[in-house]
């Protein structure tokens, strides 16, 4: 592996691109410090560190969110609002191209049309973060963070919705321009150094908190036997998230035959693959962000019947409020959660695959799968194979999403630091990395470098490329 990455800086092609996305990374981060004007900053991570050791409605949201902005929104920064609203912008014209002719027919153009979706992407970020930013600066003056003298000031929302809009423009055009000019894709290099960079606060916590006695302490709860366990699931997870993430269920296809003078062509066997976890990690973005409007919506209701003296109004509410909270073994949480997962998991399978189309494509080509007619039975065993393996790879998700919560609630340690072994951030991270080692791999099998898996070096040429000559018979 060493000789590996020393072969990286051997290319100079893939040096550059490697040293020009560490370094977009590294202007992220050096943003990611710039507060806004304003906001009481001590007071705002006073107020999300109670908050956090609570458990409210609000934590819970803050924790989600800042899996895509670092957690800079608990510091009020530039980069508050994240990447978050180009992702949201961007699954939104993801679904639309499925159920819009016009957004269709743009995708059939190539990359005109696709370019063109793109320029439709950026205009709905600058709107989203137009809304969103309003709503935390609002946020921040209900909740008196602001410094005395810029409530409801002119200042104070200009410079706080240009800030933050214009933050996450910019890491936008950071991302693109990683697309461009680096290695990897730019989105989501920017969201997993934002989560890489809240381990060191989390193993920072479990340090703080050891206690060599069995059992710990009063004051210290973390004892051998619970670090060890720890450090055992974060790399049994890791292993298990790397397997699903990459498993396949490979169906085999035959190409048909074709005669041609006295030369037959065709007839290779080859397999379609199928990802077992074809949604990725968006089944769990989706029920996360669903399972917040409970936490913050029954709470309210619960204080109409307060108000009102509904005893039963009160005590049903108060009722949801308390099972459907992110904390603790709440096995109504755990089950609206699980079956939101797994409907959402078949929900985008359904957007993404398109069985029918696929079939069509075979049959153009002139491949089929043995034992199958070409176009609907082909078609109805592809979509009966996928209902099959979403439904493992849906369980996949599913355990990932809840081990943090249980963890946390069995073991009595803080939702970041058990988030390590599961849930979003985790996925995000593990198919992130496995993304960009394969592009470096592929960078150095071409120029005729052995990489990562393989290890060593097998006579390159450096950035000049192999020099393989062919054989004729």
């Amino acid at each position: 592996m060493l000789q590996a990455f020393l072969n990286i800086f051997k290319i100079p092609d893939l040096r550059n691109k490697l040293l020009f996305t560490l370094g977009m990374l590294v202007i992220y981060r050096i943003g990611f410090w710039v507060p806004l004007p304003g906001v009481n900053q001590s007071e705002l991570a006073e107020y999300f560190k109670s908050a956090q050791e609570s458990g409210s409605a609000a934590a819970n949201m803050a924790q989600f969110i800042s899996i895509f902005t670092g957690g800079a929104l608990g510091q009020s920064t530039l980069f508050g609002l994240g990447i978050l609203p180009y992702i949201s912008a961007a699954i939104i014209f993801q679904l639309l191209a499925t159920v819009l002719d016009p957004l269709k027919n743009l995708q059939k153009e190539g990359p005109a049309g696709r370019q063109k979706i793109q320029e439709y992407t950026r205009y709905a970020t600058f709107g989203l973060c137009l809304i969103q930013s309003i709503f935390y600066l609002q946020f921040f003056m209900r909740q008196n963070l602001v410094y005395a003298g810029y409530e409801s000031s002119i200042t104070y929302w200009s410079c706080g919705i240009l800030g933050m809009t214009t933050g996450t423009m910019f890491l936008m055009w950071l991302g693109e321009q990683i697309d461009k000019y680096g290695i990897g894709n730019g989105a989501s290099l920017i969201i997993t150094a934002g989560i890489i960079a809240r381990m060191p606060t989390a193993v920072g916590w479990v340090i703080q908190n050891f206690d060599m006695t069995a059992g710990g302490s009063a004051a210290k709860t973390m004892d051998p036997m619970k670090v060890i366990f720890l450090a055992a699931a974060f790399i049994f997870v890791v292993a298990g998230t790397v397997l699903i993430t990459q498993g396949q269920r490979r169906i085999p296809v035959q190409q048909a035959k074709h005669t041609r003078g006295r030369r037959v062509y065709g007839g290779q066997r080859s397999y379609l693959p199928l990802r077992v976890n074809h949604g990725g990690v968006m089944p769990i973005i989706f029920a996360s962000s669903l399972m917040m409007i409970p936490t913050m919506l029954f709470p309210w209701l619960q204080s109409i019947g307060t108000a009102n003296e509904w005893v039963w109004w009160e005590s049903f509410f108060r009722f949801l409020s308390a099972e459907l909270a992110m904390s603790g073994y709440n096995y109504l949480h755990v089950l609206v959660y699980v079956a939101l997962i797994y409907f959402f998991a078949y929900f985008w399978t359904s957007v993404q695959f398109q069985p029918h189309e696929m079939a069509e494509q075979l049959r153009d080509h002139g491949s089929f799968i043995p034992g199958l007619r070409p176009g609907p039975r082909t078609a109805d065993y592809l979509e009966r194979v996928m209902e099959r393996i979403t439904y493992v790879g849906g369980g996949f998700l599913a355990l990932i999403a809840v081990v943090p919560t249980i963890i946390s609630g069995a073991f009595g340690i803080p939702f970041f630091v058990s988030s390590f072994l599961g849930g979003t951030g985790l996925l995000i991270t593990v198919s992130v990395a496995l993304d960009f080692v394969q592009r470096i791999e592929a960078n150095l099998l071409m120029r005729n470098y052995k990489g990562f898996l393989s290890g060593g070096e097998s006579g390159g040429t450096g950035g000049a490329g192999p020099r393989i000559r062919g054989s004729r018979g």
